[in-house]
């Protein structure tokens, strides 16, 4: 009974919202954009927000495509993650992430390179910045 409800809600237009599809085991995001602000030097912020993640990974990995695909914009070959925050609502998946950029690798454990990660952010589908 809960699962029809489930599926009735999905398909109800709520003002302001299209309605979620119910998920049927087929991976089918939609990646609702990109939001970038630059904090300080070399420290940038990315807001990003999609449709249809299977978990936080999904949305933490659009947010790292966008800091790669923005540090190769920078004239920078590498990003090291420094936080991310993940919200679910309705649906709808948020991150709200932070990186530095920087021409060389940067020291800590979770570096970035640029042009590997938006390549396979290319081949997996995933938009960037």
């Amino acid at each position: 009974m809960l699962r029809a409800a489930t599926l009735a809600l999905g398909v109800l237009p709520f003002a302001g919202c299209a309605p979620v599809p119910a998920f049927d085991g087929t991976f089918r995001p939609v990646y609702q954009g990109i939001e970038t602000s630059l904090l300080d030097g070399d420290l940038v912020r990315f807001r990003v927000a999609m449709q249809g993640a299977r978990d936080l990974s999904d949305v933490e990995k659009y947010a790292e495509c966008a800091a790669a695909q923005y540090a190769l914009i920078r004239g920078y070959g590498f990003a090291r993650h420094v936080r991310t925050t993940v919200d679910e609502r309705a649906g709808i998946w948020r991150a709200d992430a932070v990186y530095t950029i920087s021409p060389a690798i940067p020291r800590g454990l979770s570096t970035i390179d640029a042009e590997v990660t938006v390549a396979d952010c290319g081949a997996s589908g995933i938009p960037t910045v």
